[in-house]
């Protein structure tokens, strides 16, 4: 059996750049990962199968076809060979919550298919076959920093980044992208200037505090939730910034440590979501599983 860590993707921040004839929207975002994750186990078998299970797992119960699936077809279709694999997702991310769980999900099994069937590729080319599934999965095959632009599809290297703590909180209210994108307005927001590095967690909270999400007004509007999070995490012990990831409705926190974030967490509304933790920067999901656990 192979198992790979699939880490949340959180986006420090989200500009909205412009938007493709095709209505497709630009963006321009500083993506991180961790430090919670949904598990992936791939076993050898005839067929291929997905088994759910996890805190969230129910929620994809109902879908007639999981990304996780598509991606494996994909990857079996580029190998030409057939798709067989005994596939068990474990849940442990909120669903359409702003922290790309199913694009995770779906690098995740690249990765563990990739092994499983000594495919061979390399990053570059799972990433180049995960383009089509999803605009958030190529930047999740290494889940490693990256600075975003384009739909996605545009990757460069990110600032180093400074050990941090990182708290993720979601209200366990789901938020439909297409939603809180048709409901943004205003002008388009250049892409932002970024340091080489940042010295350490102050530093960095402070540039980003410059910086914003543009999706944050209207995914507020659509679930107000999601400004009672952020208050909350602004008026925790110790916390730098408080911002919404991703079109929402998890929100984040920046802390000096680790050690604050996780014990920040222990003070949230026990209704939500959450869990606290370092940024996640090793790349390799599978040989470096989160700080703290899943």
């Amino acid at each position: 059996m192979i198992r790979e860590y699939a880490p949340a993707k959180v986006n420090l921040y989200l500009h909205v750049t412009g938007r493709r004839p095709d209505g497709y929207h630009l963006l321009d975002s500083l993506a991180a990962f961790g430090p919670a994750a949904d598990v992936l186990e791939a076993a050898p078998a005839d067929d291929l199968s997905l088994t759910l299970d996890g805190p969230f797992g129910e929620s994809l119960a109902a879908e007639p076809d999981n990304l996780v699936l598509r991606a494996a077809r994909a990857l079996a279709d580029a190998a030409a060979r057939r798709p067989g694999a005994a596939l068990r997702l474990t849940k442990n991310l909120p669903v359409a919550s702003g922290i790309g769980g199913g694009s995770a999900d779906a690098a995740a099994a690249l990765r563990a298919l990739n092994r499983l069937w000594n495919c061979r590729l390399d990053a570059a080319r799972l990433a180049l076959l995960a383009q089509p599934l999803g605009a958030d999965i190529p930047v999740c095959v290494e889940s490693r920093p990256r600075l975003m632009q384009g739909v996605g599809e545009i990757m460069r290297p990110a600032p180093h980044l400074p050990d941090v703590g990182l708290l993720l909180v979601n209200p366990r209210v789901p938020l439909a992208t297409p939603a809180v994108f048709r409901a943004r307005q205003g002008d388009f927001t250049p892409a932002a200037r970024l340091p080489e590095a940042w010295p350490d967690a102050e530093a960095m909270a402070a540039h980003l505090r410059g910086l914003r999400n543009d999706l944050e007004a209207p995914a507020r509007a659509l679930c107000p939730l999601i400004s009672d999070v952020i208050s909350t995490l602004a008026a925790l012990p110790g916390c730098l910034l408080a911002r919404m990831s991703g079109s929402g409705a998890t929100c984040f926190a920046l802390f000096p440590t680790a050690e604050t974030a996780r014990q920040a967490a222990a003070l949230l509304p026990a209704e939500w979501w959450s869990f606290g933790g370092g940024l996640y920067e090793g790349g390799a999901p599978s040989l470096h599983p989160p700080a703290g656990g899943v």
